[in-house]
This record gives structure tokens, C-alpha cells and sequence, in this order.
């Protein structure tokens, strides 16, 4: 009675192919993404400047407002509380 045994590799083998085989595919994964990132249409530099400095504008102004409103609020609680407080005592 023949048994035949099939041939596996010895773990130390086997995790020294399957670490050779990340490794290859870490190195394919990086050269794929460097090729498709020069197939990228980038912003040039003057017009991400501007539109930064745009942003940064809308910051301030929509921060501004919201500050005036909020103003415009506390004005009008207080005016509140001094009509009750002289009304009520």
C-alpha cells in the first residue's frame, strides 16, 4: 500500500512567501498609485491661493455676522428683562 504524502512547505516557508508576497504587492499597490496620481489634473497654485484666501474671507465674514446677530439677541433679552424687571418689580 503506496500513501503518498503532497508536499506543503514548512511554516517558516510558507510565511516567508507570504510576507515576500505582501511585500511585492505593498511595492505594486505604491507603483499603481504613483501612476494614476500623474494622471491627476491638479489646481494650479494661483488659483488655490485664491480660493484659500476666499474661504479664510468667508470665514470672517460669516463669523462677523453670526457675532453681530448674536449681539442684536442679547440686546433684545436685555431689553426684555429691563421692561419685565420695571414692569414686575
Amino acid at each position: 500500500m503506496d500513501v503518498k504524502l503532497s508536499e506543503t512547505p514548512s511554516s517558516g516557508e510558507a510565511s516567508k512567501s507570504s510576507s515576500n508576497a505582501k511585500r511585492k504587492s505593498l511595492f505594486v499597490f505604491i507603483h499603481e498609485m504613483k501612476e494614476e496620481l500623474k494622471k491627476v489634473s491638479w489646481t494650479a497654485k494661483e488659483e488655490l491661493r485664491f480660493s484659500a484666501k476666499m474661504v479664510i474671507l468667508s470665514m470672517f465674514v460669516f463669523g462677523f455676522s453670526i457675532y453681530v446677530v448674536d449681539l442684536g439677541v442679547k440686546g433684545l433679552l436685555e431689553m426684555i428683562k429691563a421692561t419685565v424687571h420695571f414692569i414686575f418689580g
